[in-house]
Parts: C-alpha cells; sequence; structure tokens
C-alpha cells in the first residue's frame, strides 16, 4: 500500500512539473512575440504556484513594465519584501521598475540599499549582481561582485567582472580581471585563452594584444608563476612570433623537463608557417633532451623536412649522417620512408628509392610501419607509371586497414592512381565513399577530385580533356611543373569553351604561384573571371588574387577589393569568414 501511495505520488508530481513546463514555454512564446497580456496571465499563475521562482517573477514584473503597469508591479514587489525582507535582490527589481519610469533617485536609493546588503554578508549578493547585469547597470555589477569577493576570498567571480569590463570598453580592466582570475586559480587557464581571443588578433601592435601583453608582465613581476610564461607564449604564437613564444618555453624547459611536448608543438606551427629557423631549434631541442626514441625520430625527420624545404645543398649527406649513426632499422623506418620520398619527388631516382622501400619492408613486423612503406611505395610506383603495381599496395592497406585513416589514405591513392590511369569510372567509386566517411582533409581531396572527374568525364565517345587534364595532374603530382604547364597548355587552347578549360587555368594558375610567377597566376585568374563570374571556381579565384595580392605582391588596396567580392557576393563560401578578417585588417579595424 504504502509503495502505491509513493508511486501516485511520484506520478502526479511527474505530471505537475510537466504541466508548468508547458505552461512556462507557451508563457516564453507569448514574452517573445510580444503579447504581454497574454503572458501575464500565464506568469501570474506559475508564479502563484511557485512564489519563490525568480524567473517568474522576473517575466511577470517585466511583462507589467511593457505594458506600463507599474504600479502592480511596484504593489506586488512591495508585498513580497513585506513577507519576505530577506529577498534582498527584489530591491534590485523594485529600484528598475523606478528606472523605467524615469524616477532614477528612487531606483539608484534603492540600487545603493541592495548592495548594503552584500555588505552585511546577505545571501543573495550574486543573484544582486547578476541582476545589475542583466539590466545592464554594469557599475553597480562590478562593486556588487567586488563586495562578494571582498568578503569572501574563496568566492571568484573574475569572469564576470571581466566581460562587464569588456561590455564597457574598458580593455585594460578587463584583461587584468582575467590574469587575476588565473592567478586565483590556474585551472581557469584554457578558458582565459578562449575568452580573451575574442578580442586579440596576430597583429602585435593591436592595441588589445599590447594591453594583454602588458597585464602579464606586470602580474609576473609581482607574483612570477610559470602560468605567465605560458600565457605569454601563447600570445606570441597568436602574434607570429615564434622565436618570442619559444623564449617562453624555454624559461618553462629550465622548471620543467615535461615542456618537451609544448617545444615540439610549437615547432610544427613554426614549419607550417615556414618559420624554420626558430623550427629547427626547436625540434633540435628535442633531439637534445628527449627521453623518448620515438620522440627523437620524430624531431630527427622534422628537421630534415625543413633541409628539404629550405633546399639546402647536404640534403642527402644528412640523411646518410643519421643512417651511418643510428643504422638501417626499425628505428629509423620513418627516416627511410623520408628518404624515399626525397629521392623520388626531388632528385628524380625513384629506383633507388623503390630499394630503399623494399628493404624497409624486411626490417619490421610492425603492420604500421609496413602500412606506411606500402603507401610511399606506391606513390614511388605512381611516379614511374606503374599504376597496376602501385594499386596492389595501396589495395592491400585499404583491406588491412579498413576503417582506419591508413586505410582511408590508401583508398584515396586507389582513386588517385585509377584517375591517372584514365580508369574514371573505378576513381569515382572509390571517391564516392570517401566524400562522405573520410577524414576532412581526405573528404575534401577526394570532393574535388570527384567534380572534377563528374563535370569533365566525356560523353558519346567526344574528348572532353579530362584525359589530358589527368595527365597534367599526373606531371604535377610528379613535381613536373613545367611539363604540366604545357600539357594545361595545350588543353587550354584545344578545349575552349568546354567544362575543362576554366579548370585547366585555375590548376596552371596554381603551379604558376608555386613557380613565383605571380603575375602569369594573376592573369590566368583574370581569364577565369571572363570566361564566367558564376563559375564553380569564382569565390576560389577571388580567394587567391586576394592572397596573391596580399601576401606576394604588396598590394593591399586590390586585396582588399577581392576579399570584399567574397564577402558581400559569396555569403556561403567556405572563404568568408577568412576574408572578412583579413579584410578588416587591412582596413585597419581592430579585429577579434
Amino acid at each position: 500500500m504504502k509503495k502505491a501511495i509513493i508511486l501516485l505520488s511520484i506520478l502526479f508530481f511527474s505530471l505537475f512539473c510537466n504541466a508548468q513546463q508547458n505552461e512556462f514555454a507557451i508563457a516564453e512564446n507569448y514574452f517573445r512575440n510580444n503579447e504581454y497580456e497574454k503572458a501575464i496571465q500565464l506568469y501570474k499563475k506559475l508564479y502563484d504556484k511557485s512564489p519563490y521562482n525568480t524567473t517568474y517573477l522576473k517575466r511577470l514584473i517585466s511583462c507589467y513594465q511593457e505594458t506600463e503597469q507599474f504600479l502592480i508591479a511596484d504593489n506586488l514587489l512591495s508585498n513580497k519584501l513585506k513577507e519576505k525582507p530577506n529577498l534582498t535582490y527584489l530591491y534590485v527589481i523594485k529600484g528598475y521598475n523606478f528606472e523605467r519610469q524615469q524616477k532614477d533617485d528612487k531606483a539608484n536609493n534603492l540600487y545603493q540599499k541592495a548592495l548594503k546588503t552584500i555588505d552585511n554578508k546577505g545571501s543573495y549578493g550574486s543573484i544582486i549582481a547578476s541582476l545589475f547585469k542583466n539590466y545592464n547597470k554594469l557599475d553597480y555589477a562590478i562593486e556588487a561582485y567586488s563586495k562578494i569577493m571582498d568578503n569572501n576570498p574563496k568566492a571568484n567571480y573574475g569572469f564576470q567582472l571581466a566581460q562587464i569590463h569588456g561590455e564597457k570598453g574598458d580593455f585594460p580592466k578587463m584583461f587584468e580581471s582575467y590574469v587575476n582570475l588565473v592567478d586565483k586559480n590556474e585551472n581557469y587557464l584554457n578558458n582565459v585563452k578562449r575568452f580573451t581571443a575574442r578580442y586579440i588578433n596576430d597583429d602585435a601592435e593591436n592595441e588589445n594584444n599590447i594591453l594583454f601583453k602588458k597585464a602579464l608582465l606586470r602580474k609576473s613581476i609581482s607574483n612570477p608563476k610559470d602560468i605567465w610564461n605560458d600565457l605569454l607564449a601563447w600570445l606570441f604564437i597568436r602574434q607570429k612570433q615564434y622565436q618570442k613564444a619559444l623564449i617562453q618555453h624555454k624559461a618553462l624547459l629550465a622548471r620543467n623537463p615535461d615542456n618537451l611536448g609544448r617545444i615540439n608543438e610549437l615547432g610544427k606551427v613554426a614549419f607550417e608557417n615556414e618559420e624554420y629557423e626558430t623550427a629547427k631549434e626547436c625540434f633540435d631541442l628535442i633531439i637534445e633532451k628527449t627521453n623518448y626514441p620515438s620522440d627523437k625520430f620524430k624531431a630527427i625527420n622534422n628537421n630534415l623536412k625543413i633541409a628539404i624545404a629550405t633546399k639546402q645543398p647536404d640534403v642527402e649527406e644528412q640523411f646518410k649522417a643519421i643512417f651511418n649513426k643510428y643504422g638501417v632499422n626499425q628505428k629509423t623506418i620513418h627516416t627511410q620512408i623520408a628518404y624515399a620520398s626525397y629521392l623520388t619527388f626531388e632528385k628524380r631516382n625513384p629506383e633507388e628509392a623503390e630499394k630503399i622501400l623494399e628493404k624497409a619492408l624486411t626490417l619490421t613486423k610492425s603492420k604500421f610501419f609496413v602500412a606506411h612503406i606500402k603507401l610511399k611505395l606506391g606513390e614511388v610506383l605512381m611516379f614511374t607509371n606503374k599504376f597496376n603495381k602501385a594499386l596492389i599496395y595501396f589495395s592491400q592497406v585499404q583491406t588491412k586497414f579498413k576503417d582506419h585513416f591508413l586505410g582511408q589514405e590508401a583508398r584515396f591513392k586507389v582513386a588517385q592512381a585509377s584517375y591517372f590511369k584514365n580508369d574514371f569510372k573505378w576513381a569515382k567509386a572509390q571517391l564516392k565513399v570517401l566524400k562522405s566517411s573520410a577524414t576532412q582533409l581526405i573528404a575534401n581531396d577526394a570532393a574535388n577530385l570527384f567534380l572534377t572527374i563528374s563535370d569533365n568525364e566525356p560523353k558519346d565517345s567526344i574528348s572532353s580533356g579530362l584525359k589530358e587534364y589527368a595527365k597534367a595532374d599526373l606531371l604535377a603530382f610528379q613535381n613536373k611543373n613545367e611539363e604540366a604547364i604545357v600539357v594545361l597548355n595545350d588543353i587550354i587552347t584545344n578545349y575552349k569553351g568546354q567544362p575543362i578549360e576554366d579548370e585547366s587555368l585555375f590548376k596552371q594558375a596554381q603551379l604558376f604561384a608555386k613557380q613565383k610567377k605571380y603575375d602569369d597566376a594573376i592573369l590566368n585568374y583574370a581569364k577565369i573571371l571572363a570566361l564566367d563570374k558564376e563559375g564553380i571556381f569564382i569565390d576560389d579565384v577571388y580567394y587567391q588574387m586576394a592572397e596573391l595580392y596580399n601576401n606576394e605582391l604588396n598590394n593591399p588596396e586590390k586585396a582588399k577589393e577581392y576579399y570584399q567580392k567574397i564577402i558581400f557576393d559569396h555569403a556561403n563560401s567556405i572563404y568568408l569568414v577568412d576574408a572578412r578578417k583579413k579584410f578588416r585588417k587591412l582596413r585597419g579595424d581592430i579585429v577579434n
């Protein structure tokens, strides 16, 4: 019997809660649609049932205010305060009711009364502060939060204070609040980075960047901690000042050897941004100080990538020196793969590369190492036009790693090899799977190649130029850019007015840019615009032209012109956010 009563009680309580939720949802809908009279009826009913629900009370008062029923609102609040004088947050609501009537003196008297209750250690301090913030009484909100923290050193409303200072445009105090927040509790570090990132950018001379840096430096002097080095390094990385970031990370490394991981990440970022000197310094530190062989060899390989990227004359000797020092064994598998890639694509010696990779297969039983070797071996074979043999290796990896990113990469290589050998039907079948199931980078590459094939497939045995384009693509893959440009020239001449024309112009422009022939690239992009200003490449063309003018040709006015075209004419473009940010920076705005 008791169990039945309990179950019935739970059921009735659940039904009551659901009914209240439904009524509140309907009332909120009325409120959002400015149907305040209808909302009043429901909020009043809800408030009568739950008289201590602050949300219902505030909404009901707001409805009275919107319908200019200020006296009813005031009477409701006064009666509530007589009944429960400890509900001191009601002074703020009552004060705001007077402010809506432009009775500022009465309003301010009540606001001050609410603040005094915080000094008396009233229990509603946070609600009072929150109400001030919601009513846009920002100075009062700052005072309220400050009083709470003065009365209780354990209380931490740094985020709220920082946000209010930001809303007021008082950025020095905002950054100071964020820094103080981390000073009190380092667990807030990532949140502070996230919120601060809204106000700073990659310009070291931006006023907000300078203000944040000053706040950090002041705090690092008054209260030295590792966390300030961390935040300074983070700021310098955002400003692309990688050498300065490295100085901060070195300071941390001197106190904590575990900081090597961050130095490794910095090295990768510096490498991606072609700051090779700083990147090498990072990787050299890893090689010198790490206790993990895998990290050491990754750093060694990254240094070799730098040597190749900077076209150092002794790259081959550097590879051989590593093999002499560490041996040709499982430890240096990735170095062997990198060496094979260098021999193939830089030295045009795929035969030697193939021997190195075939030997590497005998040095390891790790299925992951074997997969990496086979993927590279397939690429080397594609370089020599041995597509069928390459497909065997790619297919083996694809079968072994069905749901792994290695399997996805292998499937893309299968599609690529099939495309190069003009088996467009099979290539499309592989790409169709990858478009939706692969990692983002592979999915993008797959989607682009799928569209190239789909848009240009021959119809009724009439040549569309796709075979010639695939040949040019293969030559570009083989790093034979001059030959690829010649083939693309022939396509542009022989297939005028066909879909392949603008695709060939775009591909050729990219190769020109790679060769630093920026004027030729711009000319090609202009030809695409002349062909069809509504074509599928238009936002790509605008963005690439803007980037060339901005980064290579030192013509910010032209860059702004093309970024602006994306902003106003291509709102759905994947480049929109980046274009808007770069346009505003060129215009001199403070970009958050």
